[in-house]
């Protein structure tokens, strides 16, 4: 069974993004995402470099031990992705899943990462980007995104830029492309705007859409979030 439906059984999750500065903040808003019934969290280092919040990471895992808790570590590569995390994490999320549907072999960076797994272990759910922002922008989203499926338990893909959502049409054609394989959406939901996404997506991981601000977290709008997913 895919790693993702074994943890999260239930037709739609969200996973809270905190944009780790420091312990104190990313225990605070452990315990914010926590308290109003967020599925898990991701935790992302903008700012701080990997030792950082690998060491934040622990100590919110013994703060918070039924939470599940995920790492996007943004200056770590390949291979240090997975040997400088823990085997503890729940999952692990990279921007850039590896897929370039104009390459000659489309899927090698794709296929690299998941030996490396099998190597090294498969620290939790992996959560890959396709036709993510700030990548290559692939002529067929629906194709790219069906290249991924044997290398990426959730494929998590994004609207244009931070903040903003994808098209309805283009997370239709990457569904319609993938079928009962896990869809992840990681820009731009809201509590207002997320109910157009529910008959196709997944997984929402989210920062802005239930923010107060750039760190921290609002516990009504992830409260909002999670019954407006849930209808």
């Amino acid at each position: 069974m895919n790693l993702y439906r074994n943890m999260f059984p239930k037709p739609r999750t969200m996973l809270a993004v905190i944009h780790a500065i420091s312990e104190e903040q990313v225990l605070r808003n452990a315990k914010i995402a926590e308290e109003a019934r967020a599925d898990g969290i991701f935790l992302i280092n903008h700012q701080n470099p990997a030792c950082d919040l690998i060491i934040w990471y622990a100590h919110a895992r013994r703060e918070c031990p039924s939470l599940w808790i995920g790492l996007n570590c943004l200056d770590l590569d390949v291979k240090d992705t997975l040997t400088r995390t823990p085997m503890t994490v729940g999952g692990l999320w990279r921007d850039d899943g590896g897929i370039d549907d104009a390459a000659l072999d489309p899927v090698a960076k794709a296929r690299e990462f998941a030996e490396l797994r099998n190597r090294y272990g498969t620290h939790g759910i992996y959560f890959g980007g396709v036709a993510f922002k700030h990548q290559k922008k692939p002529d067929d989203p629906g194709k790219a995104a069906h290249l991924a499926m044997p290398y990426i338990d959730v494929i998590t893909t994004s609207g244009p830029a931070t903040g903003y959502p994808p098209s309805v049409e283009k997370i239709a054609c990457m569904k319609r492309a993938i079928g009962k394989h896990p869809l992840a959406i990681a820009s731009g939901m809201t509590p207002e705007n997320v109910r157009d996404f529910c008959e196709y997506a997944d997984c929402f991981l989210v920062a802005t859409g239930i923010s107060k601000s750039d760190t921290e977290l609002d516990a009504d709008k992830i409260a909002a979030f999670v019954r407006a997913i849930s209808a």
